[in-house]
């Protein structure tokens, strides 16, 4: 499998200068975590709430599901749920720039960021088994109606959650993630022959994804300017997969991500009946994920509005300013209840 630029047969790191560089990301992630991007000549009040974002943990069917909240409790919800192989990590710039008018919640699934990775054994992980935790994190919190931010795992997670509970679902911020086959191009390609066959060499074939220089690819494709990306960004997402049996947990996330399919035609449907406001900040320049995944949106939704930037996969890490401006245009535009 191979993916524009870059060699597929990707050697591993040797371990001690893995662990190094990864330790020194923990601590300038700490860092960098508390101090949003700020546009040139733009008031830093004018982008960015003083609301504190806390980081809290709920135990869901006996595991630890981590959370970042931030924003008045009494405010409208916006559930942020993040995509493959980051965490609510990828939100922790946009938060503060939404806490100041919504309430904000941001999750990592199993086996992501600082949620629990039970053993395999004991824990399916398919995108069911990560909608139902979500679903009952909503509940455990007592939020019935809520947004959602969408993006490329958090996308099938998401629309998901929209089939239990349609009623729900107020708006859509869709970024990069799909419900349509006309989204699954050619980087799908050796995906769906695992699909198709579930060997050990076509499982194999996919390891590349999981190792350094394959995430680092991720965040940097499509990118015109990449001093605009920090660094720590896929050095900290490493470090999560780098965990003994993590790989695994991802390559059982490839093969689950079949199941998703054949609920595009539900997913449609979703959109059809109940019509949530839909924004889609789509970056226009993603090969997992490109644009011919954002148009068909405009088929089943009346209230959609589309911009496709001129970035990659991850364009909150290049266009996070932009993006949190029309958020704030849109939902303002469409309010929903509190």
């Amino acid at each position: 499998m191979k993916y524009p630029e870059q060699n597929p047969m990707i050697p591993s790191r040797r371990r001690s200068s893995r662990l190094l560089a990864l330790c020194t990301a923990t601590l300038l992630t700490l860092t960098f975590a508390v101090a949003p991007l700020r546009a040139a000549g733009t008031p830093e009040a004018s982008i960015v709430s003083d609301q504190p974002v806390r980081y809290q943990t709920a135990k869901l069917s006996g595991l630890d599901i981590f959370y970042r909240e931030a924003g008045p409790k009494d405010a409208p919800t916006i559930l942020l749920l993040h995509g493959f192989p980051t965490s609510s990590n990828m939100f922790r710039h946009l938060i503060p720039r939404l806490a100041a008018t919504y309430h904000v919640v941001a999750p990592d699934y199993p086996g992501y960021g600082q949620s629990s990775m039970p053993d395999r054994k004991d824990f399916a992980y398919t995108f069911e088994n990560c909608a139902k935790l979500m679903d009952q994190l909503m509940d455990r919190l007592g939020i019935q109606r809520y947004s959602m931010y969408v993006m490329d795992y958090g996308a099938p997670i998401g629309y998901r959650l929209a089939l239990m509970h349609p009623e729900r679902v107020q708006a859509l911020i869709i970024q990069n993630g799909n419900a349509y086959d006309e989204g699954l191009l050619e980087f799908w390609d050796p995906i769906k022959k695992y699909w198709k066959e579930a060997s050990p060499a076509n499982r194999q074939a996919l390891h590349f994804l999981v190792e350094p220089k394959a995430t680092k690819w991720q965040y940097e494709n499509g990118v015109s300017d990449l001093s605009l990306l920090d660094p720590t960004t896929w050095a900290l997402d490493q470090l999560g997969m780098d965990r003994p049996g993590n790989d695994e947990v991802q390559l059982d996330m490839f093969y689950d991500y079949r199941t998703n399919v054949p609920l595009y035609p539900a997913f449609q449907a979703f959109f059809r009946k109940y019509q949530p406001p839909t924004l889609i900040v789509w970056g226009k320049n993603d090969y997992i994920f490109p644009p011919a995944g954002a148009a068909p949106y405009k088929r089943d939704l009346k209230t959609v509005e589309t911009h496709l930037l001129d970035t990659g996969h991850f364009a909150l890490e290049t266009h996070g300013i932009e993006m949190a401006t029309l958020i704030k245009k849109f939902l303002k535009a469409h309010p929903p209840a509190r």
